[in-house]
């Protein structure tokens, strides 16, 4: 146990380091940046959305399915998925290595509803791609954060 965060301590420290020194210029490091303050604020505003249907009317990104968790209530089922994606928002803000684990599982639920939809194959696409992102910040946070 003390060997493991000893070993932590001193892939952040290497991390600090190589991300940050001159200026933050190491590819990772940029790497880890962008895709840090991505998936903090993206996640945050699109659940935030939830309570008031600014950008989309995310009604119609709701399958059966699911809806059926909720007791077919519309509203709560998407309060709840606001509160959720806040939730992830935060978290990796202040963990990446595992908010962004949780992100990419909770892309991989989304992909699932969207598969159960006709006509949103390609919204399932899309957040594939962002699921791959996650994945990629969590590895890179093993790194640099």
């Amino acid at each position: 146990m003390a060997m493991q965060s000893t070993l932590g301590r001193e892939r952040a420290v290497e991390g600090e380091r190589m991300g940050r020194a001159a200026g933050g210029t190491n590819p990772g490091y940029q790497a880890f940046s962008l895709l840090y303050a991505g998936f903090v604020g993206l996640p945050i505003v699109a659940g935030v959305d939830k309570f008031f249907n600014m950008l989309v009317d995310w009604s119609m990104y709701a399958s059966p399915a699911y809806l059926s968790l909720f007791g077919g209530r519309l509203a709560l089922m998407m309060r709840m998925v606001g509160i959720v994606e806040i939730a992830a928002g935060i978290l990796v803000a202040f963990n990446p290595r595992i908010g962004a684990r949780v992100v990419a599982v909770w892309l991989a639920g989304i992909i699932v509803n969207m598969l159960l939809l006709p006509g949103f194959f390609d919204v399932a696409l899309r957040d594939f791609g962002l699921m791959v992102g996650a994945m990629a910040l969590a590895r890179l946070s093993d790194q640099y954060s």
